[in-house]
C-alpha cells in the first residue's frame, strides 16, 4: 500500500515542480513593456450632470509584465453650489493631476480580466468664490453683505483604490474602481476652508468616491 502511495506522491510533487517551472519560463519570456493605455472616467461627468459639482479625467497608463501600471491623469473640477437655507454661493473650477501605480493581483497575470489595486497622490491649486453673507450689526442694527472671490487654496490628497479591468473588444477595455480619498495637506485664505475641491469632492479629511473607465489599450 506504502509504494503506490509514495509512487504517487512523487508523481505529484514531478508535475508540480514542471508546472512552477513552466509558469517561470513563461514569465521570463514576457517582455518587461506591454503597452500604453489611454481612457477616460464616466462617474465624474454624469455626476455633475445630474448635480452641481463634478470633474472630468482623463488618464494614462504604462503595462509593465501585466504586472505593475504606472499611472498618470489630469483633470478639471466644477463646482457651483447654492445652499438652500443660507442661499450662499459657492463657485469654482480648475485642474488637477495625479500620479500613481497600480498592481494586478490575479494569480494569472496575463487573462483579460484584472484585479488592480493601487495608490496615487493627487494636487490642486484653485481659486474660489463665496457668498453673499448677510450679516447682521447688533450695535447698529443694520445688516452688511460679506463677498469674498478668488480665494487661494491648494489641496493635496492620497488615493487608495481597489477595482477590476476587464477587455470588453480587443483594445478596448472596461473598468470600475472603489477610491478612498484621504487629505495630506491644504492651504486656504482668511475664508476658511473650501466647500468643494476640483478632483477631490466636498471638503473633510477624507472621502470615498468610485470610478467607472473606458481605456484604449495599444
Amino acid at each position: 500500500m506504502l509504494v503506490p502511495m509514495t509512487a504517487d506522491a512523487q508523481h505529484y510533487g514531478f508535475h508540480k515542480k514542471k508546472r512552477t517551472a513552466e509558469e517561470q519560463a513563461l514569465e521570463d519570456s514576457i517582455p518587461l513593456f506591454r503597452g500604453v493605455a489611454v481612457g477616460f472616467d464616466l462617474v465624474g461627468p454624469v455626476t455633475r450632470a445630474v448635480g452641481d459639482y463634478g470633474n472630468y479625467e482623463v488618464f494614462a497608463r504604462v503595462n509593465l509584465k501585466d504586472r505593475y501600471f504606472p499611472t498618470v491623469g489630469i483633470g478639471y473640477g466644477d463646482a457651483d453650489h447654492t445652499d438652500d437655507v443660507t442661499n450662499i454661493r459657492y463657485k469654482t473650477s480648475a485642474p488637477y493631476g495625479k500620479i500613481g501605480v497600480d498592481f494586478n493581483v490575479m494569480k494569472n497575470k496575463h487573462d483579460k480580466y484584472r484585479v488592480l489595486v493601487g495608490v496615487r497622490y493627487a494636487f490642486t491649486s484653485f481659486n474660489y468664490d463665496i457668498g453673499p453673507l448677510d450679516i447682521s450689526d447688533p450695535v447698529w442694527k443694520g445688516n452688511a453683505v460679506y463677498e469674498a472671490h478668488d480665494q487661494k487654496c491648494s489641496y493635496g490628497w492620497l488615493e487608495f483604490g481597489a477595482g477590476v479591468d476587464a477587455t470588453l473588444w480587443k483594445f478596448i477595455h472596461l473598468g470600475w474602481s472603489v477610491r478612498y480619498r484621504s487629505r495630506v495637506h491644504q492651504k486656504y485664505d482668511d475664508a476658511g476652508e473650501p466647500w468643494y475641491v476640483p478632483g477631490y469632492g466636498k471638503k473633510g479629511t477624507s472621502r470615498i468616491g468610485a470610478t467607472f473607465n473606458v481605456a484604449f489599450e495599444f
